[in-house]
């Protein structure tokens, strides 16, 4: 069985939502700063269940019988924390710039999260 373009993205996708899902339960305290204070709530709990969201989409991303569900898991994930990264900026907007660039740099890398894991789910 060959692998393709869109399995190899589809298991870095993977990787990336089992590394931070991990992350939002090893070290919460910085995912707790990114939820917007508007959301009803404790952040802990924004922060756990987007953490249960990112290895729940990566369990399915990884299994091809699921991989094309978890494509559109993927894209709702990251257009789902995106106001995170927009909080991330807001709040980062005067610390020193190589803070800011950094916040500022993944609110694009959302758009082309959200591309490569619509590129899994229409090649699935």
């Amino acid at each position: 069985m060959s692998t393709t373009s869109a399995d190899t993205t589809a298991f870095s996708l993977a990787a990336l939502c089992t590394g931070m899902g991990v992350l939002h339960f090893v070290k919460p305290e910085p995912f707790d700063d990114l939820i917007p204070p508007k959301l009803p709530g404790s952040a802990r709990f924004w922060t756990y269940a987007s953490g249960v969201a990112e290895l729940g989409t990566a369990a399915l991303l990884i299994n091809p019988s699921t991989r094309r569900l978890g494509g559109r898991a993927a894209s709702a994930l990251f257009v789902g924390v995106f106001p995170g990264n927009l909080q991330m900026a807001w709040d980062w907007r005067h610390k020193p710039w190589s803070k800011r660039a950094m916040a500022f740099g993944r609110l694009p890398l959302q758009a082309l999260l959200v591309a490569q894991a619509e590129k899994v789910h229409r090649a699935a």
